[in-house]
């Protein structure tokens, strides 16, 4: 970042609103593009744009120059989750109560499977037990979720923020940042991820549910890994 958007930041931190309105004309553009995305949804360009300002107002306010991350890896977040938080409260984006009804479906049949024969069931088996596809049954998976914090202990204590190589604080919002993140990865990837670091399960296990060998998934993670990296920096 230039020495003259941090001086801008620092000033519109310290309460000079022309350093502020300044940094939010320069980035009108990036909030457009983003406000573009959620179109269609019964709300208009114009109020979806001044949502995402709102966001971008936070950005501007929290964003910690001394950490050394791009303002707009910062920025593009708070903006998408602004917008979707209006979108939410507004009752245009639904909460998605099947899908969490279906995840609550599929746990119950794995932990009952796991129960009986001790051992993680596949995608197949977990998808015939709750009669839906494979690919609402790694959706429904995905769904129940928990939300971890970057530098909450995974396995053999490891976190993702340790992995990752990337240094954050809690003034980033985290989880926004890296739903986001995730969000861009292949499906495969993105469901390995998934599984290893929020559902806490083992490479092996991963495998057996993807049916992938544990050299694949970990080729797999690997690679995430490595685009989550560079999307968080």
């Amino acid at each position: 970042m230039n020495d003259v958007k941090c001086s801008l930041i620092e000033r519109a931190q310290a309460g000079d609103e022309k350093a502020l309105e300044r940094l939010v004309c320069e980035n009108t553009g990036l909030v457009r593009s983003i406000a573009l995305r959620f179109t269609g949804r019964n709300v208009d360009y114009d109020d979806l744009c001044q949502i995402g300002h709102i966001g971008m107002i936070k950005a501007i306010r929290n964003f910690d120059i001394s950490r050394g991350t791009a303002f707009s890896t910062y920025a593009v977040p708070l903006i998408i989750g602004e917008i979707k938080r209006f979108l939410r409260d507004d009752g245009e984006i639904k909460v998605g109560r099947e899908l969490k009804r279906r995840g609550a479906l599929v746990m119950a049949a794995r932990e009952k499977y796991i129960a009986e024969n001790l051992c993680e069931p596949t995608v197949s088996q977990l998808a015939s037990l709750c009669k839906l596809s494979e690919e609402e049954t790694v959706e429904s998976i995905a769904a129940t979720a928990h939300t971890v914090s970057l530098s909450e202990t995974i396995g053999d204590d490891l976190t993702l923020e340790s992995l990752l190589g990337v240094d954050f604080t809690p003034e980033i919002n985290e989880k926004i940042a890296l739903e986001q993140a995730i969000s861009t990865l292949e499906s495969s990837e993105r469901e390995i991820i998934t599984l290893r670091y929020f559902r806490n399960m083992t490479q092996s296990e991963v495998g057996r549910i993807l049916n992938m060998t544990q050299v694949t998934v970990s080729r797999k993670e690997a690679r995430a890994l490595l685009h989550l990296r560079n999307a968080l920096t």
